[in-house]
């Protein structure tokens, strides 16, 4: 287990994070950093707080510990404050508005912000079209009869909506044909060269690995294990106790 310290200069930083649902004491001290302009992969078997961290992020369970962005303290922030400092989230469960079109859901998404689109300006329908023509094509069509990729493809531009500087996205490829798998990874490079900066949970290991410059892994509430995809991929007997079923 290497030891997991907050990066220098991080966008965001969590240390000793602790979070509970009721009783249930889920995290136990997690600490990770995310550099602006960067992706960062946080692994692990499920059950073992992954989305607990996003959630706590965001202000949606009941923590303590310390959640910094951008140098300022934000645990304890209501979600809504969280969001306009920059923070988009893209939960599991692909939140779209079923009866309103794509169009419709983009438009709801539009919020003031700090973070900038394309030419350090704020991201544009036609903007999030062009980086998902799929989109663009069923501009018109309501999101509830949206296949689960172009429902993923839509909550993401939703959130680039509120133009963040952090985007946080919990499990995009759950349930997606592997064809759209490798669309969603491309989707992330592109955000990375427009500067936004990404976290990444996820289960599928080669798509981590694929697109993440560092990746975290947890276990039993807490991060066991921070580096490289390369060092990861290496690390067979880590990947067999943490990741493996």
């Amino acid at each position: 287990m290497t030891e997991c310290r907050p990066v220098a200069a991080a966008g965001l930083e969590v240390e000793d994070l602790h979070a509970w649902y009721g009783k249930s004491h889920v995290l136990q001290g997690v600490t990770l950093a995310i550099r602006p302009g960067e992706i960062v992969a946080l692994l692990g078997r499920n059950g073992v707080g992954r989305s607990t961290t996003a959630r706590a992020i965001m202000g949606l369970v009941r923590c303590r510990g310390s959640i910094r962005y951008g140098g300022r303290q934000i645990l304890g922030r209501p979600t809504f404050e969280i969001a306009r400092l920059g923070i988009g989230y893209v939960p599991e469960n692909r939140d779209c508005f079923p009866t309103l079109t794509v169009e419709q859901n983009l438009i709801l998404g539009r919020k003031a912000g700090p973070g900038a689109g394309k030419a350090g300006r704020p991201w544009g329908i036609d903007d999030l079209f062009e980086i998902f023509p799929r989109l663009a094509e069923r501009r018109h069509t309501v999101a509830g009869v949206l296949s689960g990729g172009e429902q993923q493809m839509l909550t993401l531009a939703r959130s680039l909506m509120g133009n963040p500087d952090l985007l946080v996205i919990d499990e995009p490829t759950e349930g997606l044909a592997p064809q759209l798998v490798d669309q969603v990874a491309t989707y992330f490079l592109r955000l990375r060269a427009a500067g936004i900066s990404v976290l990444l949970i996820e289960q599928k290991l080669t798509i981590a690995l694929a697109i993440s410059e560092r990746v975290y892994l947890m276990g039993r509430g807490e991060v066991v294990y921070e580096g490289t995809p390369t060092s990861l991929a290496a690390a067979d007997q880590l990947r067999s106790d943490w990741l493996e079923v």
